[in-house]
């Protein structure tokens, strides 16, 4: 059996004419010697697409978010993120406030973690907690109502 030679310009040469001329598939033999360019198949063409059936039943309305119809109230103290909610310093821990308690402007209402970050969210006046909206460990929107002052 012969040995078998490989002329590295002229298999440049090939996948160019290839590139030119659009091909995915190339072969040329010389006497004995075969040489084979592929660049992989071409898609199979695509059957036309069935018309999707329909729906059955119309799909379910996303359930509204706790604080999301209270945060219209006046006294609503909006999240400034989104992230979870939690109203100790930790597991086990006295809530920040309660609702009764009578906040000064700037004190800790609750935190809210997000990406690993704990952030104090701070009472925007003094006023008196009328309701806290959201539960401990709770996921909370941006806007999403968290307590409501007096």
């Amino acid at each position: 059996m012969p040995k078998l030679t490989v002329d590295a310009k002229l298999i440049e040469k090939l996948a160019d004419l290839m590139d030119d001329k659009g091909l995915v598939e190339l072969e040329v033999k010389d006497g004995e010697q075969a040489l084979k360019l592929s660049r992989g198949r071409p898609a199979p063409a695509a059957a036309p697409a069935a018309p999707a059936p329909a729906p059955l039943a119309a799909p379910a309305a996303p359930a509204p978010v706790a604080g999301a119809d209270k945060a219209a109230d006046p006294g609503a103290v909006p999240s400034p993120m989104v992230g979870t909610a939690y109203l100790s310093p930790q597991p086990g821990a006295d809530a920040f406030v309660k609702t009764g308690d009578t906040v000064k402007e700037g004190q800790t209402l609750l935190i809210i973690e997000a990406m690993k970050v704990m952030n104090p969210i701070p009472a925007p006046r003094g006023g008196v907690v009328k309701e806290i909206v959201v539960s401990d460990g709770q996921p909370v929107e941006f806007g999403e109502a968290l307590v409501i002052l007096e």
